[in-house]
């Protein structure tokens, strides 16, 4: 296929895709469904419009990761004690079987540690449609459901911050330096973020016809900056969207003005570029088939503790806290840059697996898999 007739085709997708899973009342489907389109394409694109699509894909990411922490708009800590302790039963009875499948697999102990955050996180992004309309939840149950879904999604990409550096080769001293310089850009950011906020609220009230583009080259270029300090570009991202998540214009959040670009076309095709970065026969090899088993025995242990130690709400509702497919693309990237491919493509299918089960099993909805949650701290 052509330059032309590639985009031509991703086009219509993007078109298409999210309206088809719409009709399903299953919205949250659309990243896993482009991760699939991804792979399909994969044997039809010649390698320079794959490394095209791959370069262009890399932007969405950033800003898949930017949204990621403008959804994330956290009350105050002492709201916070309740679902974090949760969150923190929920993770370390997970970690040690996950750790020790992938270590059965091959994987390095980083690497594993790492598949652990991956698969453990929580997409608020995906899942937000449902716990929306979730007839099992009521009152302060909903609102503890949310606040679990938005501290799991947060500490799962904390902790890519340090373990994703911890699989860099090198002396000790260097890994000490990076994980310094991860601590060093969340700290910049954190202090810098009412003067951020000051200059996202001047430009969504001053320009008009080029806000969308600014808002976006600001994030570009603070990531740029927070790349050269140690840190990578969609991490430098997603804590900006974290300390940016209350800034507004006309009651839309931030992510609203960006939509247009990110969530109908850089978003998508990062996805669709991500899928094309691993074979067709994946889907049918014998790390799928791991991966399978591996998402079903996921959602078996997190069943048995849903209904026997750590249950909210219905008994589906710990459902809300599988799809994971944004925060697994974000460890699947990190393993699939150190070159550990099987690694990767293990990862890749367990969430994908995941996702679409949580997404099939939970109640049919409507709405949008991009949606902004409401306020957590309301």
């Amino acid at each position: 296929m052509s330059h032309i007739e590639v985009f031509i085709a991703l086009l219509l997708l993007f078109m298409a895709v999210p309206d088809f899973c719409k009709k399903l009342a299953r919205p949250a489907l659309v990243f896993p469904a482009f991760v699939i389109v991804g792979m399909a394409l994969r044997p039809f694109v010649g390698q320079e419009v794959s490394d095209l699509l791959n370069a262009a894909g890399e932007v969405g990411f950033v800003m898949l990761l930017f949204e990621v922490g403008l959804e994330i708009d956290l009350p105050p800590l002492r709201e916070l004690r309740k679902p974090f302790n949760y969150v923190l039963l929920w993770a370390l009875a997970q970690y040690p079987f996950i750790f020790t499948l992938a270590s059965f697999l091959g994987l390095q102990p980083a690497e594993a540690m790492l598949a652990a955050a991956a698969l453990t996180g929580c997409s608020v992004g995906m899942a937000y449609p449902a716990w929306k309309h979730h007839p099992g939840l009521k009152g302060d149950t909903r609102i503890f459901a949310l606040r679990v879904m938005v501290l799991l999604e947060a500490v799962a990409v904390i902790a890519f911050a340090t373990e994703s550096a911890a699989l860099k080769s090198g002396p000790q001293w260097v890994l000490i330096l990076k994980i310094l310089g991860v601590i060093a850009v969340i700290l910049l950011v954190g202090y810098f973020a009412r003067h951020f906020t000051r200059l996202f609220q001047r430009v969504l009230e001053s320009a008009t016809h080029w806000r969308t583009h600014l808002v976006i080259l600001v994030v570009l270029v603070v990531c740029a900056l927070g790349e050269r300090l140690g840190l990578a570009a969609p991490k430098t991202a997603f804590f900006m969207g974290l300390f940016m998540s209350r800034a507004e214009h006309n009651g839309k959040g931030l992510e609203e003005f960006t939509a247009p670009v990110s969530q109908r076309f850089l978003i998508p095709l990062f996805f669709v570029s991500l899928g094309m970065s691993f074979p067709t026969s994946l889907l049918v090899s014998w790390t799928a088939v791991f991966a399978w088993g591996t998402a079903g025995v996921i959602l078996a242990v997190r069943q048995v503790l849903h209904r026997r130690w750590l249950g909210f709400g219905a008994p589906n509702s710990f459902l809300l806290l599988c799809p994971n497919l944004p925060i697994v693309a974000l460890g699947a990237v990190t393993l699939a840059n150190q070159h550990s491919e099987i690694a990767a493509g293990w990862v890749l299918m367990t969430g994908l697996f995941l996702s679409i089960g949580a997404i099939i099993l939970l109640p049919r909805t409507k709405g949008n898999p991009g949606a902004t949650p409401e306020a957590v701290a309301s």
